[in-house]
């Protein structure tokens, strides 16, 4: 007897998982990985303990956005190796609960693809953001992923 398209379907269905976003000025291919260890976009710019991701694309933007250095904004896909753990950063200073779905770990994460149709912020925005961050290095205020 032969098997409904249901039935088929049913037989080879797989959970999706999660998608995870990051944001750089970094040109990868497919297959790297993004490790700790190189110079952090942020903070005291020292070697970075951890790689950041995001289950949100608006958070990725602001990461390609705001990544030092002269290469184009990019957004890749990305699938972690290992855990991954709330970036205190964004969920205890500024967002409780982690709205932002903005993530850290110490794990590289293997590019899966690049994500080439999306829109930036406005370069007002893009502006206020980093005045903001310089306004928070003024006062003494690091980032917590720089501890």
């Amino acid at each position: 007897m032969a098997k409904s398209t249901t039935e088929l379907n049913e037989a080879r269905a797989t959970p999706f998982c999660q998608t995870y976003f990051h944001g750089t000025k970094a040109e990868l291919k497919i297959g790297e990985y993004i490790q700790p260890g190189f110079s952090s976009n942020y903070g005291q710019r020292k070697n970075a303990k951890y790689i950041f991701l995001s289950a949100t694309l608006d958070a990725a933007i602001w990461g390609a956005e705001l990544a030092v250095g002269e290469g184009m904004q990019r957004i890749y896909l990305v699938e972690p190796t290992g855990p991954i753990e709330d970036d205190p950063d964004l969920t205890d200073r500024k967002f409780p609960g982690n709205p932002t779905q903005s993530y850290r770990s110490v794990h590289p994460f293997m590019v899966i693809a690049e994500v080439t149709n999306w829109i930036g912020h406005k370069t007002e925005e893009i502006e206020a953001m980093k005045e903001g961050l310089a306004r928070l290095k003024e006062q003494g205020i690091n980032s917590l992923n720089d501890e």
